[in-house]
């Protein structure tokens, strides 16, 4: 998922042109992008979209931004887009994970009311302070959470902290090893500003230098930028390749540790390894 494009729930006019966009998911909104008012039509054209038959099967990875699980829609979402197709629930403003378990239960009782089969996983946020000190503990919570996702947009403007390349770097780094403790994914948040492509591909170096899998995109104009510095290069696929292979002619030697092209490869690299293929696989 090195793109995630974010797709306002009050404009159904632009689910098909996204649907057909080279995004690798689209994250249906119906929280901050959708007015008060506009909630209930919001929710019932996304639902009505993820409905149509053809989305099970049309190469995207489809996602829902739901409100938070105070507000009074939540639970309308959940009965709405708990549907076959889903691959995540992106949950916004969670702090503990007893809120987690609260949405695994309830999401399981709208699978079975709405005839899932595959279960939908859990997007969760990290937005805010007490959000971020409880990062490993949320993405541990349950099974069925897939990823964190950082939104540095609520987290740092209500605090008065600055956007600069400092307080970013040592927040992407604290969601990261949270999501890498619990042995699930770190997806960066959004860059406002759409047209400072330069201000974008910091943050997104910075996030991928880091381990994210990919960023969260709030223009079509910013996909392609995702798409590009998160994308495994073929040279460090191929070296990868190398390694496994390696590994185990290695094995078959008794030996763990071992001498690839000049430098020592023991079990942390031989992960990284085994993570690149497999990334590389899904692209």
């Amino acid at each position: 998922m090195r793109s995630k494009l974010f797709v306002p729930g009050a404009r159904p006019e632009l689910f098909d042109k996204a649907m057909a966009g080279p995004a690798d998911a689209l994250s249906f909104d119906l929280e901050d992008s959708v007015p008060e008012a506009g909630k209930t039509a919001a929710r019932a054209a996304v639902a009505a979209f993820l409905a149509r038959p053809e989305m099970v099967a049309g190469g995207k990875l489809l996602i829902v931004r739901t409100n938070a699980t105070d507000s009074p829609h939540f639970a309308a979402d959940l009965r709405a887009v708990a549907v076959p197709g889903v691959w995540l629930l992106n949950i916004p403003k969670i702090e503990s994970a007893a809120q987690v378990r609260e949405v695994a239960t309830a999401l399981e009782q709208a699978e079975a009311a709405n005839g899932v089969a595959q279960p939908i996983g859990l997007l969760i946020n990290i937005e805010t302070p007490r959000g971020l000190r409880h990062a490993a503990e949320l993405a541990a919570a349950h099974p069925r959470v897939a990823g964190l996702q950082l939104g540095l947009g609520d987290l740092f403007a209500p605090n008065g902290i600055a956007r600069d390349p400092a307080n970013v770097q040592a927040t992407l780094f604290a969601v990261k090893m949270a999501a890498a403790e619990a042995g699930v994914f770190a997806c960066d948040g959004a860059w406002p500003d759409v047209a400072d492509a330069e201000g974008f591909t910091v943050e997104a170096t910075m996030a991928q230098r880091l381990g994210f899998i990919g960023k969260s995109c709030i223009h079509p104009r910013q996909v392609a930028l995702a798409n590009t510095l998160f994308s495994v290069p073929e040279a460090l696929v191929a070296e990868a390749r190398r390694i496994l292979a390696a590994a185990k002619q290695a094995d078959a030697q008794g030996r763990g540790a071992f001498l690839f092209e000049g430098r020592m490869v023991d079990l942390p690299f031989l992960r990284r390894a085994e993570a690149i293929v497999a990334g590389a696989g899904h692209a």
